[in-house]
């Protein structure tokens, strides 16, 4: 006999909304609608008309609405290969944000252009590492003697201009699932060659939770062998002994909305849905992360509920869209959103159906807007610090 299940306390995606909690479908404010109800038609026109002239790209956090149109999905790495491997797309619409299209444009032929639907899609995280700041804190890493027992690990959501410096002091690019892989090959890159794994030290850009994470939970490191470097103050707000004695200078970077995922939040899930299994991105804070039954990428997370059985609980520590998106997906399993007053990723929602559809008419029309070029001597530093991240043993270019 088919039984219907006991409410949960705290609303799973899809099953209504509780405005004194917002946990749940929905979160405070709406999104906005798309400006005319013929976008969708014109958007299938617009495509079909430029064939195989044109490859989108639609990275996991983007709207439904825009998701539709995409001709493969995944995370920013994932899709800048994807890029790379259609050159016969002369033209690659990235349904992301800034970074993730200049790294499309760094491994994509010159024949071919990458178009960002809306160039005021930045990430705020790329933005907490500007370069200049960085080239400062190498100075400072140079002054207290240790920048040459340093080798600087960049995650992939950073400018280009950060990936070139990795590359122009013999880093290496990671990605949140191969980071493991890049801090452990990083270590070992610098000091006494006699130590076991070296003792070398890492700069991590520009996300300090990733680095901490991986650092600590991964490799078995401590806490006490992490720093903080914060750009917006003299010599990072570090003494030099400081620098010394530390082998993780972590910048002080963090995505907008997993930096925002709270102990408090992973509590009241235990409490309030039985069997909850709380899964969450290694961008959210350590000790988040600490709490949760399970850790990984995008990819990770997608896996890992496909994977669990029907009747599974879980609140997810990741972008709504996406976390919507699963809840629609496996219906089978309760699937509810971790945090009550975290939203969208505002500025990877920027990319919106009326821009996806300009962009798009605009090629029909013979004309390429928003066009995202690399300066070609970044390039090819970046480039240098993505292969060796190719380069590293194991499995370790995947998102």
């Amino acid at each position: 006999m088919t039984t219907t299940p006991a409410p949960l306390p705290l609303l799973v995606l899809g099953a209504g909304r509780d405005l004194h909690t917002e946990r749940g479908v929905e979160c405070p404010g709406e999104m906005p609608p798309a400006s005319d109800p013929g976008l969708v038609e014109r958007a299938r026109a617009a495509k079909a008309a430029l064939g195989q002239k044109v490859f989108v790209l639609g990275h996991h956090y983007q709207r439904d609405e825009v998701i539709e149109f995409a001709d493969v999905t995944g995370d920013s790495f994932k899709l800048a290969k994807e890029a790379a491997a259609r050159p016969e797309a002369p033209y690659i619409i990235f349904c992301g944000v800034h970074f993730m299209a200049e790294s499309a444009d760094i491994l994509t032929s010159d024949e071919q252009t990458v178009i960002l639907p809306d160039l005021a899609a930045g990430c705020s995280m790329a933005d907490m590492a500007a370069i200049s700041q960085v080239e400062d804190a190498w100075e400072v890493l140079a002054d207290a003697g240790v920048a040459e027992l340093t080798v600087p690990v960049t995650y992939m959501n950073s400018s280009a201009a950060i990936k070139g410096f990795t590359g122009r002091h013999d880093g290496t690019i990671c990605t949140s699932s191969n980071a493991k892989t890049a801090l452990s090959w990083a270590l070992g890159q610098r000091g006494d060659g006699r130590v076991e794994g070296g003792t070398g030290k890492v700069l991590f850009l520009p996300d300090q939770h990733l680095g901490r994470n991986t650092y600590v939970r991964d490799l078995g490191g401590s806490l006490a062998d992490c720093v903080v470097f914060d750009p917006h103050r003299p010599g990072g707000g570090l003494t030099e002994q400081q620098l010394r004695d530390a082998r993780m200078i972590l910048w002080r970077g963090h995505c907008s909305v997993h930096g925002r995922f709270t102990v408090e939040a992973v509590e009241a899930a235990r409490r309030e849905i039985p069997d909850v299994k709380v899964i969450v991105h290694p961008e959210c804070r350590y000790e988040v992360v600490e709490l949760a039954d399970e850790v990984g990428s995008t990819e990770k997370i997608i896996k890992t509920i496909a994977a669990a059985p029907d009747g599974t609980s879980w609140v997810v520590g990741t972008e709504l869209n996406l976390v919507r998106r699963l809840a629609n997906q496996f219906p089978g399993q309760r699937i509810a959103f971790l945090e009550k007053n975290v939203c969208y990723c505002s500025t990877m929602n920027r990319i919106d159906l009326p821009h996806l559809v300009w962009t798009l008419e605009s090629l029909v029309d013979g004309r390429v807007v928003n066009p995202i070029h690399v300066d070609e001597g970044v390039a090819a530093y970046a480039r240098k610090a993505l292969d060796q991240m190719l380069a590293l043993p194991g499995e370790t270019h995947k998102d």
